[in-house]
């Protein structure tokens, strides 16, 4: 029996902290130490989720006030701009990181500052970051201190056109990347475009003068492609549902190749991708409240394009479910541990 480490989430209220709650919660080599908020600080978590009722005793507290530093690992599930200021001195105490905002997804300084509106206060701290997609980084984040968890468009797009990219299959400049999300993607905010009753029974395009996972992912899949330069045509959309990513890529190819193999072949260990049979469409539902990610790609007849369907549970592989797949890894856990969860449904 492993030895159980202390794990303390900062920033427990919203839907991605609930999540890791929840999983953290029967993980078995896991004690919960700090779950933080400042709007309900003093709290009980079980009131505020009574979903937790039962399995989670803590009070909400003050990240200021917590004792973070006597953590093993500690996730941010906070707002983009937090994590960055509190990862040096918890770095320096010894403590691991998996960031699940933006933080550390983007090693240009100067795309993450235009993008994201702010100045990075961490800035030597991006060289070291390990981009947590385990499919790709595995070896990397087993050695990392500071893991930043990929987004959830960015899980779904690069796990799609991963085997592509890296067997330089495709033209890397016309590449079109057509998602859409679950409103749950959006975070817990009161806004009145993201009340079921405005989404409910609409289905609309979003972000289409640019998105944040853009430089993301671009950065991330023109590194897989040994730095040749890919441009992707990013359109997200908002789906009248609560959780849950469709992909749908659009690429052609550059030359004649047996597809089911490819992908069969590139993904036959990964435990938490799925690669569907031939002529099959997966959908959302399908993957609810676990952490994989299937893929089905399809030949266009009589033309060089390809399409790959990919879908996740955006709370799940696409930010929560990840992130303790590399805690696993980071912590030589089996990476399957705590994370065996067959899909809900209906």
């Amino acid at each position: 029996m492993k030895n159980k480490i202390k794990v303390s989430v900062v920033g427990g209220t919203g839907y991605t902290g609930v999540e890791l709650l929840r999983l953290l919660s029967q993980h078995p080599y896991v004690e919960i130490h700090h779950i933080t908020s400042r709007g309900d600080e003093g709290k009980l978590v079980a009131d505020i989720y009574p979903s937790m009722r039962g399995i989670i005793s803590n009070q909400f507290i003050n990240p200021d006030k917590a004792d973070l530093k006597n953590s093993d690992l500690v996730f941010f599930a906070t707002p983009n701009g937090i994590a960055m200021n509190y990862a040096k001195n918890l770095l320096s105490e010894g403590v691991k990181i998996i960031d699940l905002a933006a933080d550390f997804r983007i090693k240009d300084v100067a795309v993450w500052e235009k993008w994201y509106g702010m100045a990075h206060t961490s800035k030597d701290l991006l060289g070291e970051a390990v981009y947590g997609l385990p499919e790709i980084n595995r070896e990397k984040i087993k050695k990392a201190r500071l893991v930043a968890n990929p987004g959830c468009y960015p899980t779904a797009i690069q796990l799609g056109l991963l085997p592509l990219i890296k067997n330089n299959l495709i033209n890397k400049n016309n590449i079109i990347a057509d998602a859409k999300s679950g409103i749950s993607g959006a975070g817990k905010k009161l806004e009145p475009s993201f009340l079921m009753a405005e989404a409910s029974e609409s289905f609309k395009a979003y972000g289409i003068e640019g998105h944040r996972h853009l430089p993301e992912m671009e950065e991330n899949l023109s590194a897989c492609a040994n730095g040749e330069r890919v441009k992707l045509t990013f359109v997200p959309h908002l789906l009248p549902m609560v959780r849950g990513i469709h992909a749908t890529l659009y690429v052609d190819a550059t030359e004649e190749f047996d597809l089911s193999a490819l992908y069969e072949n590139f993904y036959s260990k990964e435990p938490f991708v799925d690669i569907m049979p031939e002529s099959t469409c997966p959908d959302t539902k399908s993957v609810r409240a676990s952490n994989i990610c299937r893929i089905a790609p399809h030949k266009e007849i009589g033309t060089s394009r390809i399409i790959i369907l990919s879908v996740i549970d955006n709370l799940m592989k696409g930010a929560a479910g990840q992130a303790v797949q590399n805690m696993n890894i980071m912590m030589g856990f089996e990476e399957v541990a705590g994370l065996v969860l067959g899909p809900i449904t209906p």
